[in-house]
């Protein structure tokens, strides 16, 4: 699961894209050391924080959550990234392990 609890929310490890042709979520993989993570294509350049802007978004609106509940604790000139989503943490990881399921049979964008 790219889904991690901690006391002030979830923290979701990412490999972000930019400058794609559109922005998606294209799915969970592996990194080097086996840890799943998203990967995510945003059509945003990776210039003035543009792209990490863009994934944000774009996560928020594929989790039905206020961007401001989003933030980006590291990676922030890296492709590889860790957001926070602020809130109770059981809480996140039922709402996002859902749309994980859903996401994984077509459902979710």
């Amino acid at each position: 699961m790219p889904f991690e609890p901690c006391p002030a929310g979830l923290r979701v490890r990412i490999r972000l894209t930019p400058k794609a042709s559109r922005t998606a979520i294209r799915g969970v993989e592996a990194d080097a050391a086996g840890r799943a993570r998203l990967k995510v294509h945003v059509t945003a350049a990776p210039q003035k924080g543009k792209a990490n802007a863009a994934l944000l978004k774009a996560l928020a609106k594929a989790w039905s959550l206020p961007v401001r509940d989003l933030s980006l604790v590291s990676g922030q000139s890296n492709r590889e990234k860790v957001i926070l989503v602020a809130g109770e943490p059981a809480a996140l990881k039922a709402r996002l392990t859902a749309w994980r399921h859903r996401f994984e049979e077509g459902v979710a964008s």
